[in-house]
């Protein structure tokens, strides 16, 4: 067991600068480079808690909530919230910030699960109980939880779904 497996013992923040080559027509980032930058620092947490290699299991959820622009720095926050035998959810805040007053707004929020892997690409115990001592911590590892509850009974009813339909299994 870890002794240091706590959710503040798994926080990474991340900065990046928004450059023309990160944005679109509207001078807008791409969503698919804010994605990529949350998967980074989302693993960066995974990896800093289970001190094991992990990979990116899902992105369950990722709300874009305003524009982030070009010149305008991006602050990225993951943290564990729940930790299961072989996979943990983290979640991650993006905020961006104008360089010149400081100003930050809150651009985007998701939510991955990082599954830990051995040698062999197998997937193995984190052997780490999640040890939450503020009520924030604890309100963020119970959504988790209900999180993964909703993507197991999604993926059973995909699989029942496909079952009805004559395809193999549930897959996209």
């Amino acid at each position: 067991m870890s002794s240091s497996c706590t959710p503040a013992a798994s926080v990474v923040e991340m900065n990046q600068l928004v450059l023309p080559t990160h944005t679109n027509a509207l001078g807008t980032v791409f969503g698919g480079t804010i994605m990529s930058w949350i998967d980074i620092c989302a693993a960066m947490s995974a990896q800093r808690l289970s001190r094991k290699v992990v990979v990116t299991a899902s992105m369950d959820q990722l709300d874009f909530l305003a524009p982030i622009r070009n010149g305008q720095l991006v602050n990225l926050r993951a943290m564990v919230n729940y930790v299961g035998r072989t996979s943990m959810e983290v979640g991650v805040r993006v905020e961006a910030e104008e360089t010149l007053t400081g100003e930050r707004v809150h651009a985007a929020s998701a939510y991955l699960t990082f599954v830990a892997l051995d040698e062999q690409g197998k997937p193995i115990p984190i052997n780490c109980e999640l040890s939450t001592s503020t009520p924030r911590e604890r309100l963020r590892s119970e959504e988790a939880r209900e999180r993964r509850a909703q993507r197991l009974q999604l993926a059973r009813r995909r699989q029942e779904l496909a079952l009805e339909h004559g395809e193999d299994d549930g897959s996209a």
